[in-house]
């Protein structure tokens, strides 16, 4: 990538940067009011969750999960430490190595997750993917991939096959269909 001459941001590259951080937080910042508002959890804890219900056994261990969520160890900590005093995941300890722990989703965490997906997609709907076409969301979707820290993979909510059909559709297939865990991080 060839390095511009000017350190100086301007113009329609400056408009592109400013106008990226501006939506970027007001929008987290909305989606983060709804689901306080009528879930009780913030996006980040929604985030964490989602991690959780996509992953094998719906646990990760707790370096995975910082590195995933982009947080630090004691982020991390701190966050699920709110999520376990909530019923809505559990903790691990590695049977094998006393230095790894794991986070594990209860079916309540499971359950809240489901109930926040309705919300958390129909904000994104609303506040990014209502303001552009189809085509535009798809040269969106290529662009933004070039980014430091865009990953494809997942989805945004767990799917609730009685509504499924209602939420997804041509603005973004965001649901995966996931098995409720059991109570307890005992993987058999």
């Amino acid at each position: 990538m060839a390095v511009r001459e000017t350190s100086r941001l301007e113009g329609v590259a400056l408009d592109a940067w400013r106008s990226y951080l501006q939506s970027h937080a007001a929008i987290l910042r909305e989606l983060d009011a709804e689901l306080i508002a009528e879930h009780g959890m913030t996006t980040r804890d929604y985030e964490v969750l989602l991690y959780l219900a996509q992953a094998d056994d719906q646990r990760l261990p707790m370096s995975a999960l910082a590195e995933r969520t982009m947080l630090t160890r004691s982020g991390i900590t701190r966050l699920v430490d709110g999520l376990v005093n909530a019923g809505l995941l559990e903790r691990e300890s590695c049977a094998n190595d006393a230095r790894v722990s794991y986070a594990c989703l209860t079916s309540a965490g499971y359950e809240k997750l489901r109930k926040a997906g309705f919300t958390h997609v129909a904000g994104i709907e609303r506040l990014f993917l209502a303001h552009f076409s189809r085509d535009e969301v798809e040269q969106l979707a290529t662009l933004l991939t070039r980014l430091p820290g865009a990953r494809l993979e997942g989805a945004c909510a767990v799917a609730d096959d009685s509504a499924v059909s209602a939420v997804t559709g041509d603005a973004a297939d965001c649901h995966i269909a996931q098995v409720p865990p059991t109570d307890g991080c005992s993987v058999a």
